[in-house]
């Protein structure tokens, strides 16, 4: 073989086979393609010399740019893997007034998904201050470094670098403003922009809870930051509200009110900063979730004396009767793709969890074991409904597959109950009287994990979590 043959050859092979963001199977096959391009490179140079090397070249050029953007795009923690090895991170205490809060809210943060070692700062050998050299983080440990500058009093500007120590460069450099009243949320974007390179998903930092609490012997509707601060009632009129329900762009909320003596169904809009009551009845309304479009509610009426499912159009406040009046039905939960409802019957003698499609039909059980099962609420793929069920005389949380497989038992202390999905699937918010009160708690999906966010002073429960 001639030598421009060889190297040409050479070079190819140099690209798949040693490039590190190759995909492993592409290297193991990396000669064998190159003898395939060789070959036809070779036959194709007899019969027209000069542009066989343009042709080459430009392929190169090609494969390059294809490997460049893998390296930007390159995925430091698989988190669909089963066998999830933490990343050691060291999160500098970023310069600045307020460059120690933003930095140790993005740790806990990180640190709470589980897929983060956070390095203790006492180990640390390179301060703030000095430029960034992986040989001062490799030998603590450390895969990955996050340094920041805090700029400002009232209006903060933070600039931000992570780092990649075995490549020794910076995977991102951003800048990022807020207000000073606005610093836990500038904090909680930077750890998801942090996440997002590290996984390569979106994470959930900047969403929102919300959830009902007693204040002065009323219930009223709160909302607050998915790691628990930022508590603040909404001005919500009525004495009792109960079953905060999202729609799935998050600009709306739906829930269940008793005013003059009638429960009714009312609408929160957040972009119209306005309420509206959807429908209002005798009896007990409590609302359910809304549907994929945001036009529709799911929800549980006594009107008719015995409880049935209702769906109701927002658009034209048409009312439909999605279940007999034969037995006592509620909870209705609206699956992410909106194909079907969870919900929790009588009709087999005790309170169980059912699937049925939207329009009532094709009903199956979905639970068999305990004696009472309710409060069902979907993970966003639509893979896993979380239920709770009562343990010897305790309420405790489950997830079950929804073809009735897989039933997992996720608490089995005190009360716990409401529990809602993040919105990634990962995490469980629920409330729990572990410490007296009802207070509101987080988790992963696992179970593993379990940690109150709410006040002390605050007796809280029927957490939701927000889409976005």
């Amino acid at each position: 073989m001639k030598t421009k043959e060889l190297m040409v050859a050479q070079i190819w092979h140099n690209i798949f086979a040693h490039s590190r963001s190759c995909p492993p199977e592409a290297a193991r096959n990396s000669e064998a393609f190159a003898s395939l391009f060789l070959n036809t490179f070779i036959e194709y140079r007899q019969k027209k010399p000069l542009k066989c090397y343009a042709i080459f070249f430009s392929a190169l050029f090609a494969v390059c740019c294809l490997l460049s953007t893998a390296v930007e795009a390159k995925i430091y923690i698989d988190i669909t893997s089963p066998a999830i090895k933490k990343l050691p991170i060291a999160i500098q205490e970023f310069s600045g007034t307020e460059g120690k809060q933003i930095a140790d809210i993005i740790r806990d943060d990180l640190e709470f998904t589980g897929f983060f070692l956070c390095i203790d700062r006492a180990a640390y050998i390179e301060s703030s201050a000095e430029a960034f050299n992986p040989k001062n983080w490799s030998v603590i440990g450390a895969e990955a470094v996050v340094k920041g500058t805090v700029i400002g009093e009232q209006n903060i500007t933070a600039v931000v670098s992570l780092y990649d120590v075995f490549e020794g460069h910076e995977i991102f450099k951003k800048q990022y403003k807020a207000g000073k009243s606005a610093i836990r949320q500038l904090a909680h974007t930077i750890a998801n922009d942090i996440y997002k390179h590290i996984t390569g998903e979106e994470g959930i930092f900047g969403t929102k809870v919300a959830f009902v609490a007693e204040d002065e012997g009323k219930k009223g509707l709160y909302m607050m930051d998915w790691d628990g601060a930022g508590v603040k009632r909404l001005g919500i009129k009525g004495n009792f509200v109960l079953r905060p329900h999202w729609s799935q762009d998050g600009s709306k909320i739906v829930y269940s009110s008793e005013r003059g003596g009638q429960w009714g169904i009312y609408l929160l809009d957040f972009t119209k900063m306005s309420e509206k009551k959807l429908f209002a009845s005798r009896g007990l309304n409590i609302a359910g979730n809304f549907s994929p479009d945001g036009d529709e509610i799911m929800f549980s009426s006594s009107q008719d004396e015995m409880y049935g499912l209702y769906n109701l159009r927002i658009s034209d406040s048409k009312l439909t009767r999605i279940t007999s009046a034969r037995w006592i039905e509620i909870s209705p939960t609206v699956s992410p793709d909106g194909k079907l409802v969870a919900f929790v019957s009588d009709r087999g003698g005790t309170p169980q969890i059912y699937i049925m499609n939207r329009n009532g039909h094709d009903t199956r059980r979905l639970t068999f074991e305990g004696s009472y099962n309710t409060s069902p609420g979907w993970s966003p793929d639509n893979k896993k409904i979380v239920f709770v069920g009562r343990v010897s005389g305790k309420q405790q949380i489950f997830i079950i597959s929804p073809d009735g497989s897989e039933p997992t038992q996720l608490t089995d202390k005190w009360n716990n109950e409401d529990p809602s999905f993040s919105p990634d699937g990962r995490f469980i918010i629920f409330s729990s009287d572990r410490n007296g009160g009802s207070s509101i708690y987080i988790m992963r999906a696992n179970g593993e994990s379990q940690k109150k966010i709410t006040p002390p002073w605050l007796r809280a429960f029927g957490p939701r979590w927000s889409p976005n």
